[in-house]
């Protein structure tokens, strides 16, 4: 059973940490629901992740002095740390759609719905205002496309809107899902090209994994990881940059799996009133995440917490502030 290693903190620039004490894990019958419409297909694959964690890059269990965790999908970088980067075409052999690799032509930024970067949008909770909460879900679902458009209708039959950051590199192939994911009511971002840490690009690179990402106007950096210029750059092409104020983890492997969904359920759970209240929570679409939101959506509302609210069908742009 995973340990409860900490959520971020919220603020500006760089994520902080902290440490929590371990959380013995909530009976797995109170979560695994028999029956429920998100026990969504096993990942048994374990696509992306194992190809991110196995090339030998820093983990982040690694530097906070872990001795169990053997990999990490999709780790945070820390200053300073050597960072993988998965090349060209890592997904071939894991549910890579035909054709991964081609870049579309160009892409179609928006220009309506991006604040000013001066005047004092937090990036963290995405232009959240509204008390409720956000859930985000990133990535793709390799092996599995149809995963995404089934976690949104639950998502939808619950009444609750969430985020979706898809890698428009698989994405593109499958445009369906992001038409059928916004009429759902979900909204979704883009999580760039390929997954690149865009503080590592050039000025062309990093232009062309910002303008070849999902059209619209939200977006999720990999790892989280802006500056300055990363913002701007954004920005020039109407998108605006969207974090998280709770990460789940779920994207860590132990023992060769990733971590089970008592573990991220409990790190939510017990994040901190300041991380819920116009929270953005962070989880992942090849992970053991969609299980647990059933569990994560009803401690919250235990809790005294709303999610966004479902209100029908969406368009490419994401209001500001968020009509949550």
């Amino acid at each position: 059973m995973s340990e409860f290693r900490g959520v971020l903190r919220p603020g500006r620039g760089r994520h902080r940490r902290r440490r929590r004490a371990p959380l013995k894990a909530a009976a797995a019958a109170a979560v695994l629901v028999a029956g429920s419409a998100f026990a969504v297909t096993s990942m048994d694959d374990q696509p992306e992740c194992d190809a991110r964690a196995g090339h030998g890059g820093t983990h982040d269990d690694h530097r906070h002095g872990s001795s169990t965790a053997v990999g990490a999908c999709a780790p945070r970088p820390a200053g300073g740390a050597q960072q993988h980067r998965p090349a060209e075409g890592h997904g071939a052999g894991h549910g890579a759609p035909e054709g991964a690799n081609r870049r579309p032509a160009g892409g179609r930024p928006a220009q309506v719905g991006v604040p000013d970067p001066e005047s004092g949008y937090d990036r963290e909770r995405c232009g959240n205002a509204s008390g409720r909460v956000l859930l985000s879900l990133d990535d793709w679902p390799y092996n599995d496309p149809e995963r995404a458009v089934r976690i949104g209708a639950q998502l939808q039959s619950q009444g609750v809107r969430a985020a979706f950051f898809l890698i428009n590199k698989y994405a593109s192939q499958y445009p369906q899902i992001t038409t059928t994911l916004r009429r759902q009511g979900h909204w979704v971002g883009s999580h760039t090209w390929s997954h690149q840490q865009l503080t590592r690009l050039t000025d062309q690179e990093l232009q062309d994994e910002l303008r070849n990402g999902v059209p619209g106007n939200f977006l999720r950096p990999p790892y989280g990881d802006v500056g300055q210029r990363e913002t701007e750059m954004a920005a020039s092409l109407g998108q605006r940059v969207c974090n998280w104020t709770i990460d789940t983890y779920d994207w860590q492997q132990v023992g060769g799996a990733f971590r089970d969904v008592d573990a991220i359920r409990a790190s939510v759970r017990e994040a901190s009133a300041e991380e819920k209240t116009n929270g953005v929570i962070l989880g992942h679409l090849f992970s053991h995440f969609p299980e647990a939101l059933p569990g994560i959506i009803g401690d919250l509302r235990e809790q005294g917490y709303l999610m966004c609210r479902n209100t029908g069908p969406v368009t490419e742009q994401v209001p500001y502030p968020l009509a949550c």
